[in-house]
């Protein structure tokens, strides 16, 4: 696992660097920097509606007295795309962006949740309580 993070800490910068200068060689220099903002602006932005969204929906299930399962997974997705669209660079806007709309959301939802049975059944999921 920890090569696996020490591999992708390295891939996904050198990825994005070429990106911003591939593109800055196409659009320009101010125009790429403009295009980076605007990315980070409008993900945040929709982070935090879609956000909002699924809390609402949650809170709606817990009060009849269901749990929120599809909403926790929803809100990992939500959380993890907008990390990625705050980050510069335009492959993890690409990324955040599919984690956060809710059109492909549940190709995540259903990911996420395959990742977490599988760690649960065999028995490699630890949760930590402080007393």
């Amino acid at each position: 696992m920890f090569r696996m993070l020490v591999i992708v800490m390295i891939v996904v910068p050198a990825l994005e660097i070429w990106g911003l200068i591939t593109v800055g060689h196409f659009l320009g220099g101010w125009q790429t920097f403009a295009l980076l903002l605007l990315s980070g602006f409008v993900g945040a932005y929709l982070s935090k509606r879609e956000a909002r969204k699924v809390w609402n929906y949650a809170r709606h299930e817990m009060a009849a007295g269901q749990i929120p399962a599809r909403s926790i997974l929803d809100g990992i997705c939500i959380f993890a795309g907008g990390l990625l669209l705050v980050t510069p660079g335009f492959f993890t806007d690409i990324a955040g962006f599919l984690l956060v709309f809710p059109a492909t959301r549940p190709l995540f939802r259903a990911l996420v949740l395959k990742f977490v049975r599988t760690r649960l059944e065999r028995g490699q999921f630890y949760f930590f309580f402080k007393r």
